[in-house]
This record gives structure tokens, C-alpha cells and sequence, in this order.
């Protein structure tokens, strides 16, 4: 029995596989507008150091997965996630920034490493590029490294590739200034990484 099964996550994936299956946005590459309007979101949200999240959390490696509720609380490059299993309620929680992380909860001694994608993938047999998702969550591109982005019929992305991984963005919270994403679908096969977000806290522009 892994340590993953004692956490008692590991569960069918296909509540979250069915919310998946909403319409295809239209797909295009991005005018001279929208690259625009997507470069001054960047700027604008790039600028933020502190900003959290609260929502709903996915991953499998294609033959195993977990979900469960999250909160992430970003302040710099300093992170903290809070993952709590649906019906047993118990949780998970990752710390770390650029000199490493800590994982605490899933078994009797804290798990460290070089990085919150080490100690994931050391525990549960996930991938999950936290730092860039830090990004990805937001609808950005993560900085330094080249991305294709095409956009939807909201100007919004649509859809982002980078690193590797494609990254699906299927609603947005639209209403808000600048825009923010609502879900986050992320895969690099046989890596799935699925974010629903339902509160942001995050600086609005007036």
C-alpha cells in the first residue's frame, strides 16, 4: 500500500473528467489586439506578489490520480498549498519558494526537496510544474522561455503550450479587471493537471 492510497485521495477522476466536457472554444491565433491586450495582463498580473486561489485540484499520471479541494497562497516566490481529500477530509500541505519544499501530512515525517515538483512527483507519482503553473494559473505565460498561445471569441487564450505541456483554459472570470481564469486544464502525456478555480483573491486594477 503506497502512501498515496493511506492519504486515501486516490479516486476516480471522472466528476472532474465530466466537467471537462464543455464546449471547445473557437481557436485562432492572436491579432495585433489581442497580443496587446495579453501583454498588458501579463504586465499587470506579473506585477502582483501576493495573490491566492480557492478551488478545486486534479492530477493522475495516466494510470493513478486524486483530486480535492485546494487553496494556494503566493506571496513572491513563496508558496503554500493546502490539498484536502473530498470525503475523508484529511490534508496535505506543501510549502516552498526557490531554496525548496516541504510536503506535511501525507505520512508520519515531513517530505523535503529540491522543489515542489520533486517532492509531488516523490510521493504521489505526479508531474505538476508548479512554478510555472504559477503562471498558467493566471492566464500567463511563465517568463524567460518561449510559449504559442492561440485565443478564443472572448479574445482570452484559449489555449497555451509551453514547456512541453498544453495548457487548456476552458472559462474565465471574465467580469473581473484584468481577466483571470476560471479553469485550468494542463497535460503532458501522460501528465494531467486540472485546477477549477472558485474564489480569487487577487488585486483588481479600478
Amino acid at each position: 500500500m503506497t502512501r498515496f492510497t493511506r492519504f486515501a485521495i486516490v479516486i476516480t477522476l471522472a466528476g472532474l473528467l465530466l466537467a471537462a466536457c464543455a464546449p471547445v472554444p473557437v481557436r485562432q491565433p492572436g491579432t495585433v489586439k489581442q497580443l496587446a491586450a495579453q501583454a498588458a495582463r501579463e504586465q499587470a498580473l506579473g506585477a502582483q506578489q501576493s495573490w491566492s486561489l480557492a478551488g478545486r485540484f486534479a492530477a493522475s499520471d495516466g494510470r493513478h490520480g486524486g483530486s480535492g479541494s485546494l487553496e494556494w497562497h503566493q506571496t513572491g516566490q513563496q508558496y503554500r498549498f493546502v490539498l484536502r481529500a473530498p470525503i475523508t477530509g484529511k490534508s496535505v500541505q506543501l510549502d516552498g519558494g526557490p531554496d525548496g519544499a516541504v510536503l506535511t501530512g501525507a505520512g508520519k515525517v515531513p517530505v523535503a526537496g529540491r522543489d515542489a515538483g520533486e517532492v509531488l512527483t516523490e510521493e504521489f507519482g505526479w508531474d505538476v510544474p508548479v512554478a510555472d503553473l504559477a503562471w498558467w494559473v493566471r492566464g500567463l505565460r511563465a517568463p524567460g522561455r518561449p510559449a504559442i498561445l492561440t485565443f478564443g471569441a472572448n479574445g482570452l487564450p484559449a489555449t497555451l503550450d509551453q514547456d512541453g505541456w498544453h495548457v487548456d483554459y476552458r472559462d474565465w472570470y471574465s467580469e473581473r479587471n484584468p481577466q483571470l481564469p476560471r479553469k485550468v486544464y494542463a497535460s503532458r502525456d501522460p501528465y494531467t493537471v486540472r485546477v477549477m478555480i472558485e474564489t480569487w483573491n487577487a488585486p483588481a486594477q479600478q
